[in-house]
């Protein structure tokens, strides 16, 4: 099974998640592939049997705006039926962008494979462990 790991991070807490994830995915046996969004394309949305986005949150609970918002606007045209998760780190509010990327993600007609993993800042053992069964889950789907 091929498992594209999209991500955004500014601070690096994102990133840590992403690795933790392809690193568990890869452990399975299975392929796990580490994308900076400003790298990505759509092939990378499409020719994957589970897409995982990572980003944390800007703003008012919004998405990165220069590389993650424009590529999930095009993203979410690829993603009906398509297996999905979503991660990231917050450091404000209450994480409440993560509900607002599900609904999306929900909206555009992906498969959302598990709720979105959340961490407070760098992701401490709780959320890395989330991580690994984000990973576990996206390669028994």
């Amino acid at each position: 099974m091929k498992v594209n790991v999209i991500f955004w991070s500014g601070t690096g807490n994102t990133e840590a998640m992403a690795n933790e994830i392809v690193n568990e995915i890869n452990l399975t046996g299975h392929e796990g592939n580490l994308i900076f969004v400003g790298d990505a394309t759509l092939a990378d949305v499409d020719e994957c049997d589970v897409v995982l986005f990572g980003c944390s949150a800007m703003g008012e609970d919004e998405l990165e705006e220069e590389f993650m918002r424009p590529f999930m606007d095009k993203a979410n045209t690829h993603l009906s039926g398509k297996k999905v998760g979503l991660f990231g780190s917050y450091e404000w509010y209450e994480g409440g962008w993560m509900d607002i990327w599900e609904e999306e993600i929900k909206a555009a007609g992906a498969d959302l494979i598990a709720p979105g993993v959340k961490a407070y800042d760098f992701p401490d053992d709780k959320a890395m462990k989330s991580c690994r069964d984000l990973a576990s889950t996206a390669v028994s789907n």
